[in-house]
């Protein structure tokens, strides 16, 4: 077992932080954050950070400024010796989050592909728009063939990836992600994803997201946007943040705020599920609706893993 390492993803609200402190205190593990938005320290109540944090080790947690850009890349050089760690004390790491691209870099490791000068996209995307998917689609295909294996021609942002990749190295997108090598042994991983119905998670999303927007949210929020930070980077893009912000400004009533935050919630965990279907095949889906029951079957699951 020490060699072993737990993977938990799933929507938002459907329990996972709750979960992987129970496995944790279970099989002696320590929990590593794979969620984009709870590493930034500012944004603690509207990412949902756990707040249960003294009992379990707890890492890649809140500490991260919000006027940092962050990526997938830069989360998985830290990831990697954070599990070595955990390994080498004879504990269980337990990686825990709702960004699916984290999980799979985590498994299959990340492709080094030389990065794209904003020239090369930009005119590629400028292509796009001139022709369309399906024409897009022709064009790219012809120029790499390998495509047509792995891409539709109503993927817009792959499709454009793939075609800057191409144009850019002179080498097929499929090429540079066969060459890449994962950073762990693949039987190491216990993959468990949880898919609960979706009419009990809207449940789950409307009370979460009604005690979330509270006057301590508010208040975090005001001292985020006195940071004044840049727009583009991430931490603006946190569920909630613009609607506070809207509200602050007296755009909006306390009503429409909580609503907004309801409906972006559930277009989140939309997007979730659709990467689960599409992603995630091989991992172990729990659906359970009553938690202790989950609790049970995700324990036993381990333990004959």
């Amino acid at each position: 077992m020490s060699s072993k390492i737990i993977l938990i993803s799933g929507p938002t609200a459907s329990g996972k932080s709750r979960l992987a402190i129970d496995l944790a205190k279970k099989f002696n593990g320590e929990i590593i954050n794979a969620d984009s938005m709870q590493v930034y320290k500012e944004i603690k109540i509207l990412s949902a950070r756990p707040t249960d944090l003294k009992k379990i080790k707890h890492h890649l947690y809140g500490f991260l400024s919000v006027k940092k850009n962050f990526s997938v890349g830069q989360w998985l050089k830290l990831v990697i010796p954070k599990i070595k760690k955990i390994q080498i004390n004879k504990k269980i790491p337990i990686v825990v989050g709702g960004t699916g691209l984290y999980f799979k870099c985590l498994i299959n490791g990340m492709v080094s592909i030389p990065k794209i000068s904003k020239i090369i996209r930009n005119k590629i995307i400028m292509m796009h728009s001139q022709l369309g998917n399906h024409q897009f689609y022709e064009k790219l295909i012809q120029l790499d063939p390998k495509c047509k294996l792995y891409l539709q021609s109503t993927d817009k942002q792959r499709m454009i990836r793939a075609y800057e990749v191409y144009l850019a190295t002179k080498k097929s997108l499929y090429d540079w992600q066969a060459e890449t090598k994962p950073n762990f042994d693949q039987n190491n991983f216990i993959k468990i994803t949880l898919i609960p119905d979706r009419q009990y998670l809207h449940k789950k999303i409307i009370t979460r997201s009604r005690k979330i927007i509270c006057n301590k949210s508010i208040v975090e929020v005001k001292k985020f946007l006195k940071l004044k930070i840049n727009k583009k980077l991430p931490a603006n893009f946190i569920i909630g943040v613009k609607e506070i912000s809207d509200y602050l400004e007296k755009k909006i009533t306390k009503k429409k705020l909580i609503d907004y935050v309801i409906v972006r919630t559930r277009q989140y965990a939309k997007r979730q599920f659709t990467w689960q279907r599409g992603q995630m095949q091989g991992w172990t889906a729990f659906d359970d609706q009553k938690y202790s029951n989950l609790s049970k079957k995700v324990s036993l699951f381990v333990s004959k893993t």
